[in-house]
């Protein structure tokens, strides 16, 4: 058994300037961290010419007998791991919740013999990165037990590889390397590549940091692709209203950068408000009526800033707040149904757990 996780990440600042319609014309910068919330996965061999996927997380189920589809003709011709799919030319078989992990195994030519299980300390859908995660932690998985031993920035680039270019998903690249690489950085993006530089912070500001970062479960989940889809077309037109934002939320992690660094967190509170005003210009769909409520709510009690976490429009509220306001904060924003999360902040991003000498054979 091989057992490898990745975490989640929280953004703060210059979310959305990741997008490749937005990063390939104009550059792109965002400041975010990793936290203790991991996804996991189990890799068993099996002795039979099955692959079989389980996720506890969409309670679902995937089985794949290569002897059957090769006798019926679909089995695809195996390539050596170096290989690269031709992305242009990839059959549209990836849909439905175990598209991803289905994909990543393709691309590696593995049709048989293999167990996995798929596990999430955070539900899909809720901001902080977790599909990109999923993309990681089974990247890592596979090339530790085929004995690949990728840095993170190429585990990180082969996961944008493939969930941008194999699946077509209009995501950006923050969320891979945020998780690859684990910690708090400022993450570069441009068309010469990305670049991960950990921010230079003193220890007792990222002790304050942590614990005057709150997350707040919404209840609702969604599918960020609708948004990112708007943004999208949005940065390809030009429409001036949705660059100027853009623009504006990227110098702001540069901003954000420099307030963590020396250490100015009441600034880098209020920074997070700023952004998040800008951020509703993005697309619609970015924010609805109870999240303005209870974001409003935060304010009024003391909050110094905060965002929704992710493409927007659900999942988990971030709020800056001085302990001398959190109780008040907390109590105001669970009476309106939300909940409260406990997390730390973490640094060594996708890691293996557990190789109990676990070892995939050739793709035949």
């Amino acid at each position: 058994m091989l057992i490898a996780r990745a975490p989640v990440r929280i953004s703060f600042a210059g979310g959305g300037t990741d997008l490749p319609a937005y990063y390939a014309r104009h550059g792109g910068a965002v400041v975010s961290t990793t936290i203790d919330k991991y996804f996991y996965v189990f890799l068993n061999v099996i002795a039979d010419e099955m692959i079989q996927i389980t996720s506890s997380d969409y309670r679902t189920f995937y089985r794949h007998d290569a002897v059957a589809n090769h006798h019926a003709g679909r089995q695809r011709p195996s390539k050596p791991d170096n290989a690269r799919d031709d992305l242009r030319d990839t059959p549209m078989l990836f849909d439905g919740d175990l598209s991803l992990p289905r994909a990543i195994l393709n691309h590696f030519g593995l049709t048989r013999g293999l167990s996995m299980f798929l596990a999430s300390e955070i539900p899909p859908g809720t901001g902080l990165g977790s599909s990109s995660t999923v993309a990681v932690a089974i990247i890592k998985a596979v090339t530790t037990a085929r004995g690949l031993f990728l840095s993170k920035q190429q585990i990180a680039e082969l996961a944008c590889q493939i969930e941008i270019e194999k699946l077509g998903e209009p995501i950006g690249k923050q969320d891979q390397y945020a998780s690859a690489f684990g910690g708090l950085n400022l993450i570069r993006f441009s068309n010469d590549g990305v670049t991960v530089e950990p921010l230079r912070i003193a220890p007792e500001t990222r002790r304050d940091l942590e614990r005057n970062t709150l997350l707040f479960f919404t209840g609702a989940t969604r599918a960020a692709s609708s948004i990112l889809h708007s943004q999208k077309k949005s940065s390809e037109q030009n429409d001036p209203r949705v660059l100027a934002a853009l623009h504006t939320v990227k110098q702001m992690a540069f901003e954000a950068k420099e307030y963590l660094e020396r250490g100015d967190l009441a600034q880098f509170g209020a920074l997070l408000d700023h952004a998040w005003q800008n951020k509703k210009k993005f697309a619609s769909g970015v924010s609805n009526p109870l999240i303005d409520e209870c974001y409003d709510l935060a304010l009024q009690n003391g909050a110094g800033g905060g965002k929704v976490t992710g493409a927007g429009g659900g999942g988990f509220l971030m709020i800056y707040c001085e302990p001398t306001a959190q109780v008040a904060v907390t109590q105001a924003l669970e009476a309106k149904g939300l909940k409260r999360m406990d997390f730390r902040f973490e640094s060594e991003g996708a890691r293996v757990l557990v190789n109990a000498g676990l070892r995939i054979a050739e793709a035949r």
